[in-house]
């Protein structure tokens, strides 16, 4: 949507701020989870002794279950919101969520403090980052339909809150690291942070309606703009047409016809409710159907699906076991700096990025080929430090390489994702923005469920 010349100002650029608290708080249990990696495979990746010696040693891969488990549901419940859109209030998808998601978190930073059988704690993990994440879709999929309403500059900040959500979580879990506090403190600590950060999400959220030029935007009844600007679509002969001729009983005439059942106190307003009447009609007749709407975007949908197939196939799940060739006290925070802080600081850069140029255009067959080209970033990756590994030789051990591919991947990820998705609502009609979105935001899951599911075998693989 664009801004509307009757439109207040949004004073302090808060509602602004508020859109990209929201993006933040959208994408945090999913980072924080996933950075936290160490954390969950350090408890549950232990060793039975029996005289002296290692009996058994069980492999929960949970990065991979994490991941799967994260995306699933976001699948799923993005299908499931469409039909919540229509039953279950905005403000209860949202704040709903948000509650929800709050005592989960304090859920899981209470679990650091409990000592617990390891099958026991990945089962509840596992249940936990389920529920987590169903409700993170819900909220995720009503905030995208909520930031439509507003004009289009609001999308980019809701965005780069998201981008910025894992950079958050990184510089979270390097404080606990660097806090030098035993690694339960250090766990609890890092545990409490999302929490809070929710509750701020959450009362940002009920400040939004008490702001003027959000509820200009998102009070339903400023929808009715759209039939007063829809005139322009009008042929001009329905206008001329409308011949000021009134009858109480029937309404005005337009062309011939009676239009029945409009009562009018003067001819001019008798004129102005008839053409109010065909401008209705009109706008209702130019939305298109899914179908219709999918063939004009099917491309930058492909885009999306195989931009994040390809990022969440080897991230987290490959790059999180790349071992640092130097020794000390890097080596604690080599997986934090070089994997997570890295990817989720240039994948916000990328997002941005697009906010300075879009290359290549819409309309380009070389977007879809620099989206494909992407994959060769899988064998790049596997073939770094990777530990343990069975079949693919070492053939990156620096780190400064490893760095240095996990830095033109993400950036590459995050540009691709946010030209996509900008892209979308521009191939289609003013109309159809908001079947536009929700279906990217379906391939958008599409893409995530995908990889999580290839990052299986190919962790395997290596």
């Amino acid at each position: 949507m664009n801004k509307r010349d009757d439109a207040p100002k949004d004073r302090g650029c808060l509602v602004a701020i508020i859109f990209f608290i929201l993006g933040l708080g959208t994408l945090l249990p999913w980072n924080f989870f996933m950075t936290a990696s160490m954390y969950f495979n350090n408890r549950l990746n232990t060793s039975e002794w029996r005289n002296g010696t290692i009996t058994t040693r069980k492999e929960y891969y949970f990065n991979n279950w994490m991941t799967l488990l994260s995306q699933l549901p976001l699948l799923l419940f993005t299908l499931l919101n469409s039909f919540l859109y229509q039953r279950i209030s905005e403000r209860m998808r949202i704040a709903g969520s948000l509650v929800f998601i709050l005592i989960l978190f304090i859920l899981t930073a209470v679990l650091v403090k409990i000592p617990m059988e390891e099958d026991r704690f990945f089962s509840i993990t596992m249940a936990t980052i389920w529920f987590i994440n169903s409700f993170g879709a819900v909220l995720q999929g009503s905030l995208f339909g909520l930031v439509g309403l507003l004009p289009q500059r609001y999308s980019a900040f809701f965005m780069s809150g998201q981008g910025l959500a894992g950079t958050f979580a990184a510089l979270a879990m390097i404080l606990a690291i660097a806090s030098d506090s035993d690694s339960e403190t250090a766990a609890l600590g890092y545990f409490i942070t999302p929490c809070v950060g929710t509750l701020v999400t959450l009362i940002s959220y009920m400040l939004l309606p008490k702001l003027e030029f959000a509820r200009f935007y998102l009070d339903s009844k400023s929808k009715s703009y759209e039939l007063e600007t829809s005139s322009q679509l009008l042929p001009t002969d329905a206008v001329e047409g409308c011949e000021k001729t009134s009858d109480p009983s029937n309404g005005p005439v337009v062309n011939g016809n009676p239009n029945k059942g409009v009562n009018c106190v003067s001819e001019e307003e008798g004129c102005k409710q008839a053409i109010l009447t065909l401008q209705t009609e009109n706008v209702s007749t130019q939305k298109s159907s899914v179908l219709q709407v999918f063939k004009k975007i099917w491309v930058v949908a492909f885009c999306v699906t195989f931009v994040f197939t390809v990022t969440l196939s080897v991230f987290p799940a490959v790059t999180v076991d790349v071992k640092t060739v130097y020794g000390g006290n890097w080596e604690q925070y080599f997986i934090p700096v070089a994997c997570f802080l890295i990817f989720n600081m240039m994948d916000f850069f990328g997002r941005i990025s697009t906010l300075k140029f879009k290359w290549p255009s819409k309309e380009s067959r070389l977007f879809p080929a620099l989206v494909v080209s992407r994959v060769i970033f899988v064998p790049l990756l596997m073939m770094c430090n990777v530990q343990e590994r069975r079949y693919l030789p070492v053939l990156f051990s620096n780190d400064g390489i490893f760095a240095a591919i996990m830095l033109i991947f993400s950036w590459s990820s995050g540009y691709c994702v946010c030209l996509s998705m900008t892209y979308a609502p521009q191939l289609v009609g003013p109309a159809d923005g908001e079947t536009a979105g929700a279906l990217m935001t379906f391939f958008l899951s599409l893409g995530l469920s995908l990889g999580a599911a290839f990052s299986f075998p190919l962790r395997f693989l290596v």
